[in-house]
């Protein structure tokens, strides 16, 4: 490890919790230079909804760059960006009814299509306010940093993080408060202090925070605020999108249609950088040039993009399998949780994008060292860190599923069974 002491920042932080060199990846298993075999349930921080190196995916890659594809060039048109602009058409937008929306490619990571959903919307509207809600994670340049929740990353901007008003998000109160109520009476009293905003950016399954889960009730009726108010709605599917919660879109069925979505991370398919804004063809308001970036556009990304959405999304059957897994995982948590403290522990999210909160981040970050001690990559989130979450790559097998829940069984065992009674409650 010297070397990456030596010269890497200290802002590093996932390699503090898994130190070992890692050399291979393939499906859903992390191999290090050592040989060791880890199944991966942190997937990239879900950028690998696919899992690593997959072999169709890996050879669209392969053969475009053995035929000298464009792997640069700004946003001149090129036949990888064409043929992924008529595939997420064809095969996402037109299908859910939103083929008139448009793509906007902006720089590679979910921040940058953060900052130009929120740029776009106080263009559009002429308002600079925006509600973001308690626990939300959006990124962490300023724009995004400024909506995000998360006090450890906004801590570090060194300015006023300003134009955002915070609102509770579903259930933060506890069900029986109406959150949805609270915003629209702020938002029509001229005295509460709540500048009209341009828009609401909200995600539908908090990742970071904790796996908050939005009712699809709660999301009909905060699109209907947005109208109400004529503020635009934002949905943020950067780690729910993109199949983890069983759809593509995380708020598919729920009866909403957002004025833009911002896409990242296993948008590509293949751990490539690629970000792009899902938007209204009317808010398209942009001069040309006017949002820019080097690497808005990604030709490698959109080759993989285009391989995934052609193998994954042709018809419903991936779709029903992440649902089937999930449930499986659903399952095996609901287990543990009877198992070692149904009284301390609970099982969160949806989808395959689950976890385990337990008592407090101290206990759940033993869990995943004893976890990761014994071959499972897993990590915590929430306020706290207390939440033991599940990420895995939506193509594991059954049978690791299972093997990667009895890890998690005899962490959850030896790290519950060496605390005080009142602590593990």
């Amino acid at each position: 490890m010297n070397v990456f002491e030596l010269n890497e920042s200290s802002v590093r932080s996932y390699c503090r919790s898994f130190p070992v060199v890692f050399k291979q990846a393939r499906g859903s298993e992390l191999i290090t230079r050592d040989g060791k075999h880890y199944i991966d349930f942190l997937a990239g921080a879900g950028t690998l909804n696919y899992g690593h190196n997959h072999p169709v995916l890996k050879q669209a890659l392969l053969d475009y760059i053995a035929g000298d594809g464009l792997a640069h060039g700004l946003d001149m048109y090129s036949e990888a960006k064409e043929r992924f602009l008529e595939t997420f058409n064809r095969l996402i937008l037109e299908p859910r009814g939103m083929g008139d929306y448009l793509m906007q490619f902006t720089g590679p990571t979910g921040s940058n299509a953060v900052e130009a959903a929120l740029k776009l919307a106080r263009k559009v509207t002429g308002r600079s306010n925006v509600i973001s809600f308690t626990n939300g994670f959006h990124g962490c340049s300023i724009g995004s940093l400024a909506a995000t929740g998360n006090q450890h990353h906004r801590g570090a901007a060194g300015i006023s993080l300003s134009d955002i008003s915070r609102m509770p998000y579903a259930n933060y109160f506890g069900d029986k408060a109406d959150t949805i109520g609270m915003i629209d009476k702020l938002l029509a009293d001229p005295s509460s202090g709540i500048d009209k905003p341009a828009a609401v950016i909200v995600e539908v399954l908090q990742g970071e925070g904790g796996l908050n889960a939005a009712s699809a009730e709660w999301m009909r009726k905060l699109e209907k605020l947005c109208r109400k108010h004529d503020m635009l709605l934002i949905v943020d599917d950067i780690q729910a999108g993109c199949g983890r919660t069983g759809s593509f879109f995380s708020f598919e069925g729920m009866g909403i249609q957002p004025d833009m979505i911002t896409l990242s991370k296993s948008l590509s398919g293949f751990g490539v950088p690629f970000a792009m804004v899902v938007l209204r063809k009317e808010l398209d308001q942009w001069q040309p040039g006017e949002h820019n970036g080097t690497f808005r556009g990604n030709n490698h990304a959109f080759v993989t993009a285009a391989a995934a959405l052609e193998h994954f999304w042709r018809d419903d059957g991936f779709a029903r399998s992440v649902l089937a897994k999930g449930q499986r995982i659903a399952d095996g948590m609901a287990r543990i949780v009877r198992r070692h403290g149904p009284g301390s522990l609970s099982v969160k999210g949806r989808g395959m994008m689950l976890g385990i909160r337990c008592p407090d981040g101290e206990i759940a970050s033993a869990i995943c060292r004893h976890a990761f001690d014994n071959g499972l990559v897993i990590e915590t989130s929430g306020p706290h860190g207390e939440v033991v979450k599940c990420l895995c790559p939506l193509v594991i097998s059954d049978e690791q599923i299972d093997q990667a829940l009895g890890i998690l069984d005899k962490a959850f065992a030896a790290v519950l069974s060496n605390l005080p009674a009142e602590k593990a409650s």
